[in-house]
């Protein structure tokens, strides 16, 4: 079917440049803080041919139901856990994911955030204008060179984060159930290898009912003594109370942190209080550089959809 000027309603935030494509060609509605009323989203919907979203918007049956014109939802990101995918195949509407658009920005987080963390300097930040001088206490950090990263979950995200470690010396192993990718340099093992032999663990698997709380207290406690957890995924593959008990009592050496069960992250969490730990709010893979390709890439597919 053909939409000479379809409707297209968009509630979170996206680049000015394709939001400016996009209107060109159709009417676009767009309202940065409507995800944080679905009520107002029904009926923003109600009339609309496509829908763009982040990871915010929860793009339920209810919500498809309201739009019974709905033809197509792109998703600005890669994630669609936020999206009911058989209500939308139900109702045949195409979802369109910003594949591999922001993976870079992710690999980048990733690979700097083990070496901050490794050096140990978010903990030397928390000492700094405390007396004493702490030379002495932040003289313990490990290089790059030689320290095992170890990947959960081996896709487009994965692999970039490898090639990037490598170039730094890092060794990488990876575990992925179906894996669809390789790299020469990077053996996928078994999952228990990456647990009980990585300096440094990243995650990079969709939450699931497999991967829900994958890395629970039992999980944790195989670790080796320091090592570093980074999630950029999902909050939900890490238990956090496990987590912050291996925070407090020494067995983890730090922890980036950048997805949360429950986000907004509560004020005053207890995280936020634990040494050599960074916690960011779900920007791993936003930069002014990938908004900007996440958002043409979207606003490409949604005008092609309509084309």
């Amino acid at each position: 079917m053909i939409h000479p000027m379809a409707k297209i309603v968009v509630t979170e935030f996206m680049d000015e440049k394709a939001l400016a494509r996009l209107a060109q060609a159709h009417h676009v509605h767009f309202d940065p803080q409507l995800h944080q009323n679905p009520g107002a989203i029904a009926e923003a919907i109600s009339g609309a041919d496509a829908l763009i979203v982040r990871n915010l918007t929860k793009v339920t049956q209810d919500l498809v139901g309201a739009a019974p014109n709905l033809v197509a939802v792109g998703r600005l990101g890669v994630g669609l856990d936020n999206i009911d995918l058989q209500a939308c195949l139900n109702r045949k509407i195409r979802v369109y994911p910003a594949t591999g658009a922001n993976a870079d920005s992710v690999a980048e987080y990733v690979v700097t955030n083990a070496i901050s963390l490794l050096r140990q300097f978010p903990r030397s930040h928390r000492l700094m204008g405390q007396a004493p001088w702490p030379r002495s206490a932040c003289s313990d950090g490990r290089e790059a060179p030689g320290r095992v990263l170890g990947l959960i979950g081996f896709g487009d995200i994965g692999y970039r984060t490898a090639k990037l470690a490598l170039a730094l010396g890092f060794r990488v192993l990876a575990y992925d159930p179906t894996p669809k990718i390789k790299h020469p340099d990077v053996p996928l093992v078994e999952l228990r290898t990456v647990l009980t032999q990585s300096d440094v663990i990243s995650l990079h698997v969709p939450l699931t009912e497999q991967t829900r709380h994958l890395l629970n207290k039992e999980a944790i406690q195989t670790l080796k003594p320091g090592c570093i957890l980074i999630n950029t995924s999902r909050g939900g593959i890490i238990d956090e109370s496990a987590l912050l008990e291996a925070l407090e009592s020494g067995h983890l050496g730090g922890a980036a942190i950048d997805v949360f069960s429950e986000e907004p992250l509560k004020n005053n969490s207890p995280l936020a209080a634990c040494e050599n730990v960074v916690l960011t709010p779900h920007i791993a893979g936003v930069t002014q550089d990938s908004n900007q390709r996440v958002s043409d890439m979207i606003a490409d597919l949604i005008l092609q959809h309509f084309a």
